[in-house]
């Protein structure tokens, strides 16, 4: 049994209001955040995929990821996209102590900043699992960090669920100004391939931009 939202509460969003979950716009735009990588191969075949509709995304990376794969890294930035933190070894919020957190965290920083031409980068951060202590979350405000959470979760990482159903949970639960999860990992990878062409496709069909978080 899955123990996630596909649509974020309300009544989440109320008690950490102080994140981001999804936009407010006039403009006709959502929001594709990919989290985990950069993944040889498959960050590669979601630029190109994006690239087709002249789509820009967000990133959230592992900065252990960027230290192996800095070139996937670097086409990411080139090629116009955001990028965010995601830790540096992928850490789940509620298992770890608050210093031990933010100092990886700060690893992750510095190898985004490594990485980045004159250090132009909007300080981004998403809780891997989506999981963050309240006193986590403090700090990293106090470092300067949006939190971004999501509206739709994909659920392209759970190997329960269909290729088709990961379409529909994106496809039924998106509306303007939303920030939706998927997953450039090898886990992730074969739903993504099947979901992306077609999301891209519907929403660019329907004049809607998709936009970077910034």
């Amino acid at each position: 049994m899955k123990s996630y939202f596909i649509k974020t509460p309300n009544w989440v969003k109320r008690i950490f209001k102080n994140r981001i979950w999804s936009f407010t716009s006039k403009e006709k735009n959502i929001y594709l955040t990919f989290d985990d990588g950069p993944t040889p191969n498959i960050t590669e075949w979601v630029l190109q995929e994006l690239k087709k509709y002249n789509a820009k995304a967000t990133f959230f990376c592992i900065g252990k990821n960027i230290e192996n794969h800095p070139h996937i890294f670097n086409q990411i930035i080139e090629e116009g996209h955001s990028v965010g933190n995601h830790t540096h070894n992928h850490l789940n919020g509620f298992k770890c102590n608050t210093v031990s957190y933010i100092e990886n965290v700060v690893l992750a920083e510095k190898e985004i900043e490594r990485n980045v031409p004159n250090n132009k980068i909007s300080k981004l951060f998403r809780p891997p699992y989506g999981k963050l202590k309240f006193s986590e979350a403090n700090k990293l405000r106090k470092k300067g960090y949006k939190i971004i959470m999501w509206d739709v979760l994909s659920a392209d990482f759970d190997t329960e669920i269909s290729e088709e159903k990961c379409l529909q949970n994106v496809l039924k639960n998106t509306v303007n100004g939303s920030i939706i999860v998927f997953h450039d990992s090898i886990k992730a990878s074969k739903k993504l391939q099947y979901v992306l062409p077609k999301v891209l496709e519907f929403y660019n069909a329907k004049g809607i931009n998709f936009a970077k978080i910034i």
